[in-house]
């Protein structure tokens, strides 16, 4: 076992992972927190339960310490129950006011699966006019699959259907367990039919840069829509860009505009801009003073002494000299006649 660990940290030390890398590692040990579950099969239903992670999670995974977004909206609609909608549609708009599709691109599980299997060294597919058509089809599956099944037919749609987290999370983990095994007989043609769309996510994903987020996450889509009003996000400076299209190259999701709806806000734009273009917006509100720009991929962290300028010590003006007389006739005795 010390042997295993220590390989783990080794591979840490050398390849330095970068500071989003360990926020989507932190996120997604926080997300599945139910260690336990994963060895007992027992899905947690306790009090945290009834919040919402920002990123696509599983429900039914053992190890899930809290809600999906989009699997409690589901259940919200076709179980009709108005405050419940009212509280999941509220904290996702919340989301997408305060980040955006930032949670894309550092709180989302599913996104850093996605980016592990890319960096399997094969030929990339990159952007072309079928991939641009085919982006949309995850707003179609938001309406039908995430609003109009669960709403009119009491079924939802994404969740039994498509979603991978489901499949991984809370079916394929859940074959190692004897106690769980035998439910997944019970499913039949509807878990053959995710299991194979899983294998097509993963194998899809090592050619396409995240392909499951591109073309079928419904919560990316939704999150797209605040892309241009949430707090925190890439922005252009257009005084400042000399248009060397370094930003669209280094850009994975192949967009073509700066805080595009497409866009994940990983950053990588920023780290490439030579003239300073791009920068973070809402890091005011994180950091004092006039640097504005969020720490990028590979930069170290400053100290805070080092972000503090030194007080330079008041001049001191120099003493006037004082001015001594020398020239003060004495004082003459008076002299009076006798």
């Amino acid at each position: 076992m010390k042997k295993f660990f220590g390989k783990i940290k080794r591979w840490f030390v050398n390849h330095k992972p970068s500071k989003r890398r360990i926020i989507q590692l932190y996120a997604a040990l926080l997300y599945n927190a139910n260690i336990k579950g994963f060895f007992n099969g027992q899905i947690y239903k306790g009090p945290v339960k009834n919040v919402c992670v920002p990123g696509l999670n599983c429900y039914s995974c053992p190890g899930a310490a809290a809600s999906c977004p989009l699997g409690a909206l589901q259940n919200a609609l076709y179980a009709s129950n108005t405050s419940m909608l009212a509280y999941i549609f509220g904290t996702i708009v919340l989301f997408g006011l305060l980040l955006g599709r930032t949670i894309c691109g550092f709180l989302c599980p599913i996104g850093l699966g996605q980016e592990l299997l890319y960096k399997i060294k094969t030929p990339k597919l990159r952007k072309s006019r079928a991939t641009y058509v085919l982006s949309y089809l995850k707003y179609i599956i938001l309406i039908v699959l995430v609003v109009v099944l669960p709403l009119m037919y009491a079924v939802p749609g994404f969740c039994e259907y498509i979603c991978p987290a489901g499949t991984l999370e809370g079916g394929v983990i859940s074959l190692f367990n004897e106690e769980t095994r035998g439910r997944l007989g019970m499913l039949g043609p509807l878990f053959t039919w995710k299991f194979t769309l899983l294998v097509l996510f993963i194998v899809a994903g090592i050619f396409v840069f995240r392909f499951f987020c591109r073309f079928f996450c419904p919560l990316g889509a939704f999150y797209g829509f605040f892309c241009r009003i949430a707090l925190l996000g890439v922005k252009l400076d257009k005084n400042k860009c000399t248009d060397c299209g370094l930003c669209i190259s280094a850009c994975k999701m192949d967009i073509k505009k700066v805080g595009d709806h497409e866009c994940i806000h990983c950053g990588a734009c920023i780290s490439v801009c030579p003239a300073k273009a791009i920068s973070w917006k809402g890091s005011k509100l994180f950091v004092r003073g006039n640097e504005t720009q969020a720490p990028t991929a590979g930069e170290e962290l400053k100290p805070l002494t080092a972000m503090l300028k030194p007080v330079q010590p008041a001049k001191e003006e120099p003493a006037l000299p004082v001015e001594v007389k020398t020239d003060v006739a004495a004082p003459q005795e008076e002299v009076r006649d006798e």
